[in-house]
């Protein structure tokens, strides 16, 4: 540098490298075969990522559909092909997948980009991100793990009964389910629940006899939890990312009918919910808490216990009681915006302006302004404690709302209803519960969200060929959706509760197939009855 008077590592050639290279005699380089460099190249990885544009390829130039310009149907069905390809082969991670609506749907013609972008945000998106800022407060401080022992305090008595204490867990996932997403619930709920359950003496680890009973409550109480998660969430549109999506889906595709409340779905939802929960406590207690079970689980599961756990957890402090007042006064607010025709609730101040969006993210706005008296300066929530948000399912949300936006703007829609005029004359009856069993079947086999976003846009489309209000079919086959209840695979809160090895798939099974059939027959019954009622503003259900 200053006249070459400064040695490079040790050399006088400047076009040495600054670091030593390290040489590895003993590995001598190998240079790879074709064959090697071909396997290499074409991965089971790498073959269903070309899977997506191939198939949109081929249904661009080789797919014919009836009627005199249709190339922008063609396109867009071909883009669904594509991301349905890479969805249920996870070929990229499906949030990746979910954002390809933002350049494809440009690129093919379908929409321009401003359109596209203005899925990704709308009131149900916001409503969504609000309940899960509230729902990571409620995690934060604990408060979902309080209420779980004091309502299984509850329902521990003495002598022991097994049935109701799994009632006791069954309802605390199902309560706390119905406020935060049916996979966080799932996740927050099996702490607790493997919590009593090592109480219990293990097989595996304990050197005394077990009785059949204890096992056989291990695994009601794992089956309870993933199952009552689902049930729980199916009762209010914050539950699911399934609800949102329906509800998303008629407001882009019926923009001059009233919107679907929080209100009127929980007036619909709930009872539903409930059915299926009866059915599954049931189920449970058939299958898996035999006669004599409460006696043989009594020494190790007492009151004691509970209370020791709940007083370990001290009284509740001030932050804790905010969050509870935050999130009671969203609730109250979300079911009184719009209770019935005859009684408005407080949304008519606002000329209909405000939406159950809008609340939810006012209220955890108040998180962010109200101190928690924790240490000095500091608020209940900041941003730091948001980093867990799932922005998967905010995106996941997004790409079904450019999807049915793009399917009806496309003329796909229309299309495709000219293909179903042979069901004008089908049975509701009959066409009713066979939604609701396809819907169910590919549920097992790729996600809720991703099943409700390919068949919801159909449904429309049948229902308006067979003459019949679209609510009809886009519930059964939404709800149908969240029926996941045969295989670990299904849903993330099934591989929750797979994970801690007390079930095993034949387990699954036993329970989940009754349960789907009783979920089917419930829905192909409310929906003409209860769901003609309570949705009966939305166009003359």
């Amino acid at each position: 540098m200053n006249g070459g008077d400064v040695a490079v590592a040790g050399s006088d050639d400047l076009k040495s490298p600054l670091l030593p290279v390290v040489r590895h005699e003993e590995e001598p380089f190998q240079r790879q075969t074709v064959g090697q460099q071909l396997r290499t190249i074409f991965t089971p990885k790498n073959c269903y990522i070309a899977l997506g544009p191939l198939l949109c390829a081929v249904v661009c130039l080789c797919v014919r559909l009836g009627g005199d310009d249709t190339t922008t149907a063609k396109n867009m069905l071909g883009v669904l092909a594509w991301m349905f390809a890479w969805w249920l082969t996870e070929a990229v991670p499906m949030p990746i997948t979910s954002m390809t609506p933002l350049f494809l749907f440009p690129l093919f013609g379908i929409s321009s980009a401003d359109v596209v972008a203005d899925s990704y945000m709308d009131d149900v998106i916001s409503l969504v991100l609000g309940s899960f800022i509230l729902a990571l407060a409620v995690e934060h401080y604990n408060i979902h793990r309080r209420l779980a022992l004091n309502i299984t305090l509850v329902f521990c008595v003495e002598p022991l009964n097994a049935p109701l204490l799994l009632l006791g867990i069954c309802a605390t996932t199902a309560f706390v389910s119905m406020w935060m997403h049916n996979v966080a619930a799932a996740v927050m709920m099996m702490p607790v629940a493997t919590g009593i359950l090592q109480r219990l003496p293990s097989s595996s680890s304990s050197s005394e006899v077990v009785p059949p009973a204890v096992g056989k409550f291990c695994r009601a109480v794992v089956l309870g939890v993933i199952y009552s998660a689902p049930i729980g969430g199916m009762s209010t549109l914050t539950g699911t990312g399934v609800n949102l999506i329906l509800v998303g889906m008629w407001k882009s595709y019926f923009p001059e009918a009233d919107p679907i409340s929080f209100s009127q779905w929980f007036f619909f939802g709930f009872p539903l919910a409930l059915c299926l929960f009866v059915v599954l406590w049931g189920i449970l207690c058939v299958l898996y808490c035999p006669r004599g079970a409460g006696k043989a689980l009594s020494p190790y599961l007492h009151k004691s216990h509970l209370k020791r756990e709940l007083e370990m957890l001290g009284p509740m402090n001030f932050a804790e009681k905010m969050v509870l007042t935050v999130f009671g006064g969203l609730v109250v607010l979300w079911m009184t915006r719009n209770i019935t025709d005859d009684i408005p609730g407080w949304g008519v101040i606002f000329d209909g302006r405000a939406g159950d969006g809008t609340v939810s993210v006012m209220m955890a706005t108040l998180l962010f302004i109200i101190p928690s008296k924790i240490k000095k300066g500091e608020k209940l929530m900041d941003w730091g404690k948001c980093k867990k948000l799932p922005w998967n399912i905010v995106l996941l949300l997004g790409a079904g709302f450019a999807i049915a936006d793009g399917v009806r703007t496309s003329g796909l829609a229309e299309v495709l209803s000219k293909g179903l005029v042979f069901l004008e004359t089908a049975p509701y009856w009959a066409i009713a519960p066979t939604v609701c069993l396809i819907a169910a079947s590919i549920t097992e086999f790729t996600s809720n969200n991703a099943t409700t976003t390919l068949l919801v846009p159909l449904l429309i489309e049948i229902a308006k060929t067979m003459g019949i209000h679209p609510l009809l079919l886009m519930v059964p086959g939404a709800i149908g959706a969240q029926f996941a209840f045969l295989l670990p695979t299904g849903t993330p809160s099934n591989v929750v509760g797979f994970t801690t090895g007390h079930i095993e798939i034949k387990d699954m099974i036993k329970t989940g197939f009754p349960l789907k059939i009783a979920g089917t027959i419930f829905l192909s019954i409310l929906m003409p009855t209860l769901g003609a009622y309570v949705f009966a503003s939305k166009g003359g259900v």
